[in-house]
C-alpha cells in the first residue's frame, strides 16, 4: 500500500512539472529599447484640475461633491497648492444638512458644507537619484477582449527619479451644519446643558403636529479657520522609451506623501434658536429663545496623513486621499477623504520662441 502511495505522489509531481513547463509563455523573451527622454526636472510648472467627485467620511458631517485644485512649481525652490470643495446638493451629498431639513426641531438654518485650502511647500532638499521603473509591454493587436484576458508582460527600465523633501505651511477654512444631538450624546450630555441667558434649559421633548411627544433634535452650524504645518516627500519620474516590437512606454507619475499637524484657533458654533411648541405641535408666539452652545466641547488640534498623485501631461488626471482628525467638535473629528480630478491641464508656462533677423 505504501509503495502504491509513493508511486502515485511521484506521478503527480511529474505531471505538475510537465504542466508547469507547458505553461511557460512563448512570448516571454528579452526586449530592447531606446531611451526617448529621462528628465524628471523637465515637468510642467502649473497643473489645474477640475474635481467632478470627492467623498468625505467626516464624523461632523458626511459629505460628497465637486471642486477644483491647482498646483504651481516655482523653480526648484517651492510649490504652491490651492483647492476648494463644495457639496452637489442637500440630498445624498450633505448628510447633516439633509437630516436637519427632515428632523431639526430648532430655527437655525442649516449651512452648506464648504472647504477651502491654500498653502506652500518649501523644498528643503531637491535632488536626483538613479532608479528603475516597471513598464508594461503593449501592442496595438492586444485591443479589446484580447488585452482584458491577457496577463501583461512587464520590463524594468533604468531611469532617474527626482526626490523632494519639503516643509508645508498653509491655511484651511471650512464651514458646515452638524447634528448637535449626536455631539451631546458623544460627550455624555443632553439638551439640558444648553441654557438661555436666564438659565432656562433647552427642552428634552416637544409635541409634534400629531400630538405625540418626540425628542427635541437640535442642529447648528460650525465654522473653522485654521493652519497646517507639516512635512512631505515627493517622487517625480519623467521617462519615455521606445520598445522594439512594442508600443512606447511612459512613466511620468508625480506622487507626494505628506503629514500635517492641524490647528484651528478660530472654531465657532452658532447658538441654538428654539421656539416652544404647544400640545398640537404649533409654535407658541413670543416663546423663541437663544440657547448657548458653549457647553459643547471642541478640539482645536488635529493631524492628517495624505497622498497626492498626478501625471506630467498637458491633459491628464490626478487623485488624492487623506485620513486624520480635523479640528471640530470633540469626539467628532475623524475624517477620511478620497478625491479624483479629471481633466487636469498642465503647462510649463514657457511661451517664448527664438527670433532671428532677416
Amino acid at each position: 500500500m505504501n509503495h502504491r502511495f509513493l508511486i502515485f505522489m511521484a506521478a503527480c509531481m511529474t505531471l505538475s512539472v510537465s504542466l508547469f513547463a507547458q505553461g511557460e509563455r512563448k512570448d516571454k523573451t528579452a526586449v530592447t529599447y531606446e531611451e526617448i527622454y529621462d528628465e524628471p526636472y523637465s515637468v510642467n510648472k502649473l497643473f489645474v484640475g477640475l474635481m467632478p467627485l470627492y467623498g468625505e467620511l467626516f464624523a461632523t458631517n458626511v459629505n460628497a461633491g465637486f471642486g477644483a485644485e491647482a498646483v504651481y512649481y516655482h523653480k526648484d525652490k517651492m510649490d504652491f497648492r490651492v483647492q476648494f470643495r463644495k457639496t452637489y446638493s442637500q440630498q445624498f451629498f450633505d448628510f447633516s444638512r439633509d437630516l436637519a431639513s427632515k428632523q431639526s426641531s430648532v430655527d437655525n438654518r442649516a449651512e452648506v458644507f464648504n472647504y477651502y485650502e491654500f498653502g506652500l511647500t518649501y523644498h528643503i532638499k531637491d535632488f536626483e537619484e538613479s532608479s528603475k521603473t516597471k513598464m508594461f509591454l503593449y501592442k496595438k493587436s492586444y485591443k479589446g477582449d484580447k488585452w482584458a484576458a491577457r496577463v501583461p508582460l512587464s520590463a524594468d527600465v533604468p531611469c532617474k527619479v527626482r526626490k523632494i523633501y519639503g516643509v508645508r505651511l498653509g491655511g484651511i477654512i471650512w464651514d458646515s451644519s452638524t447634528d448637535v444631538a449626536r455631539a451631546l450624546s458623544a460627550q455624555k450630555m443632553n439638551n439640558n446643558v444648553l441654557v438661555t441667558a436666564e438659565g432656562k434649559p433647552l427642552p428634552l421633548q416637544e409635541y409634534n403636529t400629531s400630538g405625540k411627544l418626540v425628542n427635541v433634535h437640535p442642529f447648528t452650524n460650525i465654522a473653522s479657520k485654521g493652519l497646517y504645518l507639516g512635512g512631505s516627500m515627493s517622487w517625480i519620474k519623467n521617462v519615455a522609451v521606445n520598445f522594439d516590437k512594442f508600443e512606447e512606454g511612459i512613466d511620468d507619475l508625480m506622487i507626494t506623501a505628506y503629514a500635517d499637524i492641524l490647528f484651528a484657533p478660530s472654531l465657532t458654533l452658532d447658538d441654538i434658536i428654539y421656539t416652544n411648541k404647544d400640545s398640537f405641535g404649533a409654535a407658541i408666539a413670543g416663546s423663541t429663545a437663544t440657547y448657548s452652545i458653549d457647553p459643547l466641547k471642541t478640539k482645536k488640534l488635529g493631524f492628517r496623513l495624505g497622498l497626492d498623485g498626478r501625471f506630467n501631461r498637458q491633459f491628464g488626471w490626478s487623485y488624492g486621499a487623506e485620513v486624520g482628525y480635523r479640528p471640530a467638535l470633540e469626539k467628532r473629528t475623524f475624517y477620511a477623504l478620497l478625491k479624483i480630478c479629471f481633466p487636469v491641464f498642465g503647462t510649463n508656462l514657457d511661451y517664448k520662441v527664438e527670433s532671428f533677423g532677416k
